[in-house]
């Protein structure tokens, strides 16, 4: 055991020093317009578990950014890749986000709002960009989503997924994935797994993970939050006092880790 974490670690720690020099580079460095009102999360369960990512992003937002509007969806399927998702029904009027429920648990039926989402975060399932069956899926579907995205007045992005606990080496093809697919379709990456392998190598004690090894732990689904605060809301987590329950050390650890790779990541 001892051995095997011996082995992951120094994994991890070749990963972070090398990447640098493995990934492809991204051509889109941040967010195209002014910050999103509005987010989707088309994905599965890597984005719900936890109470979800925007459990965590809604409060770093609200702190970080004054009070800003900000109304969050995620539309999950547990398992799904790209391709089982319709997004052209996402965007259909009068459904996703119609009404919601006031104090007195009455019924508001909420503005239309074109586009319905200002911008939709899209994630694969967790190795297809990377199979040997679906890597093609992956490629086909993101250019399809993206298109479909952009088609309803909305902007693609992706979220570059993390590797899993017991194959660290998956995160640079992962890396190199998403990136590649971000360059060839006019998409930022939230680079979320580069966070996790830039976390592991500084606190391989800190446990991102669940006892599944595949799924977020509690800090693992705060790390995804505040990777995507810095780079979508181009902001530094740094310093936020929201901790999602966890100590205001590790928080700060992950805030740290966060900013350090989103900063890397664009600026390498």
């Amino acid at each position: 055991m001892k051995l095997y974490k011996l082995l992951s670690l120094a994994t991890c720690l070749f990963l972070v020093q090398h990447l640098g020099y493995a990934q492809e580079k991204p051509v889109v460095k941040s967010y195209s317009k002014e910050a999103p009102k509005s987010l989707a999360f088309i994905g599965n369960s890597f984005f719900y578990f936890n109470n979800g990512i925007i459990s965590n992003l809604g409060p770093m937002v609200a702190e970080g950014m004054k009070g800003a509007p900000l109304r969050q969806s995620m539309i999950t399927i547990s398992g799904s890749g790209f391709d089982w998702h319709d997004v052209e029904s996402y965007f259909r009027p009068n459904a996703i986000g119609k009404y919601s429920f006031d104090a007195q648990n009455n019924v508001v039926i909420n503005p239309v709002s074109q586009p319905l989402f200002d911008a939709a975060v899209l994630m694969d399932c967790s190795q297809c960009p990377i199979h040997p069956q679906m890597k093609s899926v992956f490629t086909e579907y993101a250019k399809k989503h993206s298109d479909t995205v952009k088609r309803n007045g909305s902007v693609p992005v992706f979220f570059m997924s993390w590797a899993y606990k017991d194959k660290p080496d998956m995160t640079i093809p992962l890396a190199d994935a998403y990136t590649k697919a971000g360059n060839e379709n006019g998409a930022l990456v939230i680079p979320v797994g580069l966070a996790f392998a830039k976390s592991i190598a500084i606190k391989p004690d800190l446990e991102l993970y669940a006892a599944d090894k595949r799924h977020p732990s509690a800090a693992g689904t705060y790390l995804s939050a505040a990777t995507t605060y810095a780079a979508l809301f181009n902001r530094s987590p740094v310093g936020l006092k929201y901790s999602a329950g966890l100590s205001p050390e590790l928080a700060l650890h992950l805030q740290q880790v966060a900013n350090d790779t989103v900063k890397a990541y664009f600026n390498p």
